[in-house]
Formats: structure tokens, C-alpha cells, sequence
């Protein structure tokens, strides 16, 4: 609006032309006087009565006039800015709300798309499971197939073997029956050249017959013995017939009777010579005759040899017939068990190659499978690297820093005389304040504070977890995360942090372990290995305890203890010196290591606590991960510290040792929220040395670490000091931009008051 008034020239010359004017006695209207800002009104008040005497009142009240009108146009002015500035303010106030509900229509989507991307995960992992059973399903099929195409073959090899085996058979029995039929031809061939020399010979007999007759009576002994060789001729003759039925393949045999046919054709020929001659020597006749009788009786001993032989070689050939036949028998059986088995081989042949066809369809099917199996698998490594982006996104959105307020429920022991219990805490339920205010009344003023969220005295460990249980998994993801309970003593904060034995009754550090065992073990099918290592100190009266430490006292001797020094380094990691650091592998390791350290924190009873901690704790698990499959790695560090109480030295009613331990527990504190104010001012200098627990935790109060603070406080009305002190300190540490700049979750309240200077 000021930009769109006169500038202070155009005043100045008006109102040094309405004094002309009045000086020169003459009757104007009244200047219209304008405003461009402060200076033109500094300039009326500062404007003197001049040119008019003590006496001249009608000049005087002119110029009263004059400038009373001034003054009213001053007000308008200053009205009318007011009205600009309160349509301005209405209008930012707009904005303001279009702005939130924009911010509130974002949260929305996020939520949205984070369901989304959980269902779009649960689905991939769903649908991998269900590929990965399709894969061990064809796996076994294809091993069933395998085995089945393995005792095919050996049956095929048998079967090969067998046919082998009677084909070796066939061809040696279709031999030895080509052997048979040959000599059995050589036997006929036989037969019929003896049937030859038969003829020959009964011919030989007709001559010796008709020369004989001719010979007469000189030669009757002669035809005597004729007749009988004859007879004996026709006995050999029938021992030839025998002979040549049985004689069929011997060659010896053949080659004997050819001997002797031989000779005897001689002996005829001799006998022929000898009948010639018979008549001119009867003598030489008797004398051949004898020699013939001789040979005749050896022809017998040998033909008798020969028919036995022959005998024996029919009952061979009998024998070689039977047996021949025999094996043709087992030769026909054999063909028929030859062609059962051909076509057992051809069904087996088919069956192997329809085998082979299937066996190759599944290796395509299980290719292609597993060709899904590797595509969705990297969808699931795309879709978990945009849920860890989207995860920190919305972490960062929240803030870095972040402020969780948790009211511990009225206990039987509190009591107050002043008037009902807890009736000083209350809980907006405004759309936009239910579960992030908390209103205080003291002394009849009311206090509202906001934080990012507000538990009250109902609600349960679980509830609780469930809130931080997103920043939890950062710390697998690889980020630095920090949860710290703040609070005067006896509001809660051990139990927050640590709970109680019982499964409902457990605090944020065992459950979030046992998030990161569970989540990392189920990781494990994705190809993420996680390995952890857990250390836990304290301090007490600005010292460094290790509770871990092997053969620690419950007691703390100043002067055997070790001197713990700090370090960090240029990447944020913190290391302490000579500190125990364990390995862990399951949460049953982490509880013993957590009852180990419970047993040597320091504790102490005062007037407001019966187990007050005296001391600082600090848990911390740094997680190591990689992935083999796509080389990603990870470091992460889990820091969940349970601070000693805040206490007046009038309530706590401390002295000697407890004294100190409180002298130094609220210095420690102060020093932490001189650290926290610096860092919200932007201060170059940040006091992180001047605590052991300030400096512990430089690095989880900058770049992209991510801490909750627990702001824990009591309920009943005497302790309302305390609360308004503790609820301001986490009021402030709300407001700081630590890191990354926080998304702006409360609209501040609007300041009505104008500044015009």
C-alpha cells in the first residue's frame, strides 16, 4: 500500500502553498494532505505554529484548523494502512491454510504410494515365492524324467545287449545248420558213388558168372566158392546198403570205402587174370583163390569196423537232426522274443524321444522362468531402493530432528493435596491438534505446546513403537539414528527406553532389536548379510563407564578405572577408546548383554525416585550389510540413550554423593540444550565440548542423521515446574532445523501486532 501513496515532494509543496496563501489574508480551502510514510508523519508532529502573532487568533485558529485537519488525514492514513495490513494478513492467513492443506494433500499421496509399494512389494514377493515353488516343482519333475529316461536307457541297453546276444546265437546256430546241410550233402554224394560202384560190381559178378560156366567142372570148387563170395558179396552188399543209409558226412569213412573199393576192383581185376588163367593152372588158381579168401576174411574185419563206425555216425546224425531241430525251435523262439524286444526298443525309442522333447520343453519353461525369476528379482531390488528412498524421504520431510511427548500414567503412591491429580494436563481434540498438543494448565494461565506427536497416559509400549518404528529401519537402510528420553526423574524414561519383563511391557530397545533381527533375517532371501556389533557405557559425573567390560564391579573406583577418550572422524563415525565392543548375532545375545549392563548402571534412591538413574546411558548397534547379488553395502548406526533425570536440589532433598551426581546430571543437560539453541541459531560456534554426552552426540545432531527425542513427563500436579521446563526445552528443539530443513508440520501463531518502525 505504500508503494501506491504520493511521494513526500508533492506534501511538501502543498502545504507551502496553502501558507502563501494564508499570509496573503486571503480565504483557501484546506489542502488535501497525503501520507507516504513514516517520515511525512514524523514531520506534522514535528511542524511549528509560524508567521502569526500572540494576538492573532483568527490566523492562529486557522492554522489549528489546518493542521487538525492534517492530523485527521493522518489517522485516516494510518487506518487505512491498518485495513491494508489486515487484508494482507487475511489473505497470508489463506495461503497459509491452502499451503496446509496442499502439505496435508502430499502426506496423503506419500501414504498412498507407500501402501502402494508395500501391496507392489507383498505382490513381488508373493509371486517370487509362488515362482520359486513352480521351480523346485519342475526341478523335481525334471529329476523324476531324468530317472525315468536313465532306467529306459539301461532297459534299452539290456535290451541291445539281449538282441546282441541272440543274434551272436541265430548266426551260430544258421552256421552249424549250413555245416549240417553240407555234410549231409557230402553224405548223399557219397551214397550215390557207392549205389554206382555197386552196379559196377554186380555187373563184374554177371562176367565172373558166365565165365565160369564156361570154365565147367575143373572150376566147380571154384564156382562153390564163387557162390559163397557171391553170398558174401550180397552180405556186403547189405552192409554197403546199411553203410551208405548211415555213412552221410565222415570223409575218413568215405575215403576208406573208396580204399576199399579200390582194392577190390584190383582183386577182380587179379581174379579176372586169374580166370583166364585158371585153366592152364589150376594150382596158381587154388593158390589165388587162398590169397583171396585171406583178403575176403580182412574186407570182413574191416567192413564190420566200418558198419559199427557207420552205426555210431547214424546215431550222431540223429542226434545232430534232433538237436538241429531243436535249435531251430529255439531259433523261431528266439525271432519271436528278437521282434518282441525290436519293438520294445522302437515303444522305447518313441518314449525316449518324447522324453527328450518334454525334458527340452521344461528346459525352455524352466529358462523362461527363471529368466522371470532373475527380472522380478530386480524389480525387487529396484522397488526396495526406491522404498529406502521414499523411507528417507519421508523421514526428512518429518525432520531430522523430530519431538515425541509422552505423559507417564498417575501412579498409587503420587499424591497431592492441593486439589485432583493430574487435573492440570489435557489433550486438545481438534482435527489438527488430536495426538500432537498438550495443554498445561498452572496457576489458572494455559500453556498449549505441539510437538510431532503426543502420547498420553493410556497408551501402550506398543503404541509407542509403532511410531518409531519407520526410523528404526533407517538404521538398516545405512543412516544414523539417535532416540533419546528426556525428563525430570521418576517420568518414565527408563520404562520408555527399556521397559519391563514381559512382552507387552517392553521398551523401544528391545523391540527395535528385535525389528532388526527380524528384518534382516528376512532380508537374507534378497542376498542382504548383516553383521552387528553392540557396545553400551554411561556416564557418570562426566565420566566414561564401560558396562560391558570384563570383571566390571558394580562399584567405580576413580583411580583404577580406564580414561575413555572420543573421537570422531571425517565421515561422522564415532569410536571410544578402549570401549568393549561385542559382536551379536541373535536378540537372545542382546538381552543378556542389556541385563548384563543393567545390573552395573548406577542407580540411587532420592526423594522423588526410588530407583533414580544416575547416570547417562547409552546403547549403541552398528550394522554392517551387503548384498553379493548387486554389490550394494551399507553401514548403519543405532544410538538409543536413556538420560538421567532433571531435579531441583529442594525436591530431590540430594546431598554428599547424590549431590554431586545431580550437579553434574543438570549440567550435562544444560550443556545439551546450549548445543541444541546453537545449532537452532546458526551459531558458528556450537559447544558440543563442553559435556562427554554433548560431544558423544555431535554426529547425531547434523548432516543426515536422523534423531527422536522422547520428552517424558509426569502427571501429577506437583510437578508442574518441572513439566513447564521440560515441555519449553523440547518446544525449542521442536523449532530447530537440524540437517535437512524440517517440513513445517504446526502453523505458528499469526502476530497481530503492527510494526510501523
Amino acid at each position: 500500500m505504500a508503494s501506491s501513496l504520493p511521494p513526500r515532494s508533492s506534501y511538501l509543496k502543498k502545504e507551502n502553498a496553502g501558507t502563501a496563501r494564508r499570509e496573503m489574508g486571503l480565504k483557501v480551502a484546506a489542502p488535501v494532505v497525503e501520507f507516504g510514510g513514516r517520515e511525512d508523519v514524523e514531520r506534522l508532529l514535528a511542524e511549528k505554529m509560524k508567521g502569526k502573532s500572540k494576538n492573532d487568533f483568527k490566523g492562529r485558529n486557522e492554522q489549528m484548523s489546518d493542521y487538525i485537519k492534517k492530523l485527521r488525514a493522518c489517522i485516516r492514513w494510518y487506518m487505512e494502512l491498518e485495513d491494508g495490513y489486515l487484508a494482507e494478513q487475511e489473505k497470508l492467513r489463506s495461503t497459509l491454510d491452502a499451503e496446509n492443506s496442499r502439505h496435508t494433500e502430499l502426506e496423503a499421496q506419500l501414504s498412498n504410494a507407500i501402501e502402494e509399494l508395500k501391496a507392489a512389494n507383498l505382490d513381488l514377493t508373493r509371486r517370487c515365492e509362488s515362482l520359486e515353488e513352480t521351480l523346485n516343482r519342475e526341478k523335481s519333475e525334471k529329476l523324476i524324467a531324468v530317472e525315468s529316461y536313465e532306467k529306459e536307457k539301461q532297459e534299452r541297453e539290456s535290451a541291445e545287449r539281449s538282441r546282441d546276444v541272440l543274434t551272436v546265437e541265430l548266426e551260430r546256430a544258421t552256421h552249424d545248420a549250413k555245416r549240417f546241410s553240407e555234410q549231409l550233402k557230402m553224405v548223399q554224394d557219397t551214397n550215390k558213388r557207392l549205389q554206382e560202384y555197386n552196379t559196377s560190381l554186380q555187373q563184374y559178378n554177371s562176367n565172373l558168372q558166365a565165365d565160369a560156366s564156361k570154365s565147367g567142372e575143373t572150376i566147380s570148387k571154384l564156382q562153390k566158392e564163387k557162390s559163397a563170395m557171391m553170398e558174401t558179396m550180397a552180405a556186403l552188399r547189405e552192409c554197403h546198403n546199411s553203410m551208405s543209409s548211415q555213412l552221410e558226412s565222415s570223409r575218413a569213412s568215405q575215403q576208406e570205402a573208396i580204399r576199399v573199393k579200390e582194392e577190390l576192383r584190383k582183386e577182380v581185376e587179379c581174379r579176372r587174370a586169374e580166370s583166364k588163367q585158371v585153366r592152364d593152372d589150376r594150382d596158381h588158381a587154388v593158390a589165388q583163390l587162398n590169397s583171396l579168401n585171406i583178403e575176403l576174411a580182412t574186407c570182413k574185419e574191416q567192413f564190420g569196423r566200418a558198419s559199427k563206425e557207420c552205426e555210431c555216425m547214424s546215431t550222431k546224425v540223429s542226434a545232430l537232426e534232433e538237436t538241429c531241430n531243436t535249435q531251430q525251435e529255439q531259433i523261431q523262439t528266439l525271432q519271436k522274443q528278437l521282434a518282441v524286444a525290436t519293438d520294445k526298443l522302437k515303444l522305447a525309442d518313441v518314449t525316449a524321444i518324447e522324453a527328450m522333447t518334454g525334458y527340452e520343453e521344461q528346459k525352455e519353461k524352466i529358462k523362461y522362468l527363471e529368466d522371470r525369476l532373475a527380472h522380478a528379482e530386480s524389480q525387487i531390488v529396484e522397488g526396495d531402493e526406491l522404498r529406502k528412498k521414499l523411507h528417507n524421504t519421508i523421514l526428512e520431510l518429518k525432520g531430522n530432528i523430530r519431538v515425541f511427548c509422552r505423559v507417564r500414567p498417575l501412579l498409587r503412591f503420587d499424591g497431592d493435596s492441593n486439589g485432583p491429580e493430574g487435573a492440570s494436563i489435557s489433550f486438545p481434540t481438534s482435527v489438527e491438534s488430536a495426538g500432537r498438543a498438550i495443554d498445561l494448565m498452572n496457576q489458572g494461565q494455559k500453556l498449549s505446546f505441539s510437538y510431532d506427536k503426543v502420547f498420553d497416559h493410556n497408551a501402550s509400549q506398543e503404541d509407542v513403537f509403532v511410531e518409531i518404528s519407520q526410523l528404526v529401519q533407517s538404521a538398516l537402510d545405512g543412516y544414523k539414528v539417535c532416540i533419546f528420553a528426556y525428563g525430570q526423574t521418576g517420568s518414565g524414561k527408563t520404562y520408555t527406553m527399556m521397559g519391563k519383563s514381559g512382552i507387552d511391557q517392553k521398551g523401544i530397545i528391545p523391540r527395535s532389536l528385535e525389528q532388526i533381527f527380524k528384518t534382516s533375517q528376512s532380508l537374507e532371501s534378497q542376498g542382504w548379510k548383516y553383521s552387528m556389533q553392540a557396545s553400551m557405557l554411561e556416564i557418570y559425573n562426566e565420566s566414561i563407564r564401560d558396562l560391558l567390560a570384563p570383571g566390571r564391579p558394580n562399584s567405580f573406583d576413580m583411580t583404577t578405572s580406564k580414561q575413555y577418550t572420543i573421537k570422531h572422524d571425517s565421515h561422522g563415525n564415532t569410536t571410544v577408546s578402549d570401549l568393549t565392543i561385542i559382536d551379536v548375532f541373535s536378540i537372545a545375545d542382546v538381552t543378556n548383554l542389556l541385563e548384563k549392563a543393567s545390573h552395573s548402571r548406577s542407580v540411587g534412591k532420592t526423594q522423588m525416585n526410588e530407583q533414580s538413574s544416575r547416570s547417562h546411558f547409552v546403547f549403541t548397534l552398528k550394522i554392517s550389510g551387503s548384498n553379493e547379488n548387486t554389490g550394494q553395502h551399507v553401514q548403519g548406526v543405532l544410538n538409543l540413550i536413556d538420560l538421567a533425570g532433571s531435579e531441583r536440589l529442594a525436591k530431590s532433598g540430594s546431598t554428599g554423593d547424590r549431590l554431586k551426581e545431580t550437579q553434574s546430571i543438570n549440567k550435562s543437560l544444560s550443556a545439551l540444550s546450549d548445543v541444541i539453541f546453537a545449532i537452532g541459531k546458526g551459531d558458528d560456534h556450537v559447544p558440543f565440548r563442553n559435556s562427554k554426552l554433548t560431544y558423544l552426540l555431535q554426529p547425531c545432531l547434523g548432516g543426515d542423521s536422523k534423531t527422536l527425542m522422547f520428552v517424558n513427563i509426569s502427571p501429577e500436579a506437583s510437578s508442574v515446574g518441572e513439566t513447564i521446563c521440560s515441555l519449553r526445552f523440547a518446544s525449542r528443539v521442536n523449532a530447530c532445523e537440524i540437517g535437512i530443513p524440517r517440513r513445517q508440520t504446526q502453523a505458528r501463531p499469526f502476530d497481530s501486532r503492527l510494526s510501523y518502525g
